[in-house]
């Protein structure tokens, strides 16, 4: 955790907000992941992350390459199977089948997405819920719903330890997170909300379904815009002096357009940087998801 004098609410000398980057709580966490892993290479165990790619989409297949990288450095088993763009979904069943059974593997994801004709929910939910390192399968879901240990979906934890990194105070506060999605708005909601030092807050979710939106994030502590909509939250609709978090983005080409605009800054306390903010803590997850899953599993 990160010490600072400056609070949220402070605006820097310059006017706009402070920044709240996501490398270095990134960094924090794969060391404990690195440390955990050396713990169980010294008994003779080396965490596997399994990945799946159907298809040979450019973008996904960088993601995975950063994956594998990123395990290589951690001392990481990378076990991967590369499906062609025609696999049935049976075959994809098949290929996580086989690392659902093999003991060596203690994680596995599916590259999203997957081609049109494929089924990725359907997939998902034959994953082993214990080896779901992205924390999505409905099972993992409900644990987190009603408080019980598991994997936690990677991008609101990575939103929790970065709030935490950074020394944003969450307990009591409001909260408001704009987009209700499985993945982020949903989730998030459920975890901010837990009796925790780093979460115990009052949580609204609101979407883009509701035609006064803007009268809840106005009133937001933190605001998380989490919609998916490029530039939705303009600084209008922050309360001075808040906490933002821009989670959601979309991309055209290679453009990432994130939901929060940079005007943005001008306004609020604290604030996510337009790249590199809520994605390197991403990532971070998935690893501590793994190298957990291997500790379990070794018990």
């Amino acid at each position: 955790m990160t010490t600072t004098s400056q609070s949220a609410e402070q605006h820097t000398p310059s006017g706009l907000a402070r920044l709240l980057p996501g490398a270095p709580v990134a960094e924090a966490v794969l060391a404990e992941t690195a440390d955990a892993v050396a713990r169980l290479r010294s008994r003779g165990i080396t965490p596997s992350l399994a990945t799946i790619l159907v298809g040979d989409d450019d973008a996904s297949a960088g993601y995975i390459a950063i994956k594998q990288r990123q395990a290589a450095a951690l001392g990481f088993a990378s076990p991967h199977v590369h499906l062609a763009a025609t696999a049935t979904q049976a075959e994809l069943h098949q290929a996580i089948a086989r690392f659902n059974t093999d003991p060596a593997v203690h994680g596995l994801l599916v590259q999203y997405p997957v081609p049109g004709h494929l089924d990725y929910d359907a997939a998902l939910q034959t994953i082993d819920p214990d080896k779901d390192v992205d924390g999505m399968h409905p099972l993992n879901m409900g644990r987190l719903a009603v408080g019980l240990p598991g994997p936690l979906p990677c991008t609101p934890a990575g939103i929790e330890a970065l709030l935490a990194y950074h020394e944003i105070p969450v307990a009591g506060r409001e909260v408001v997170i704009l987009g209700r999605g499985a993945t982020l708005g949903r989730p998030l909601a459920m975890l901010l909300a837990q009796k925790r030092p780093t979460a115990n807050a009052a949580v609204t979710v609101v979407h883009t379904g509701v035609p006064d939106w803007a009268r809840y994030t106005r009133r937001a502590d933190i605001l998380v815009a989490a919609a998916g909509v490029p530039g939705i939250v303009q600084p209008e609709h922050v309360k001075p002096g808040a906490v933002v978090i821009g989670a959601g983005v979309r991309y055209e080409g290679r453009r990432l357009l994130p939901d929060v605009d940079e005007a943005c800054a001008a306004v609020a306390g604290a604030i996510t940087p337009r790249v590199g903010g809520v994605g390197p803590t991403t990532v971070a997850m998935l690893f501590r998801n793994a190298v957990r899953a291997a500790e379990r599993a070794s018990q």
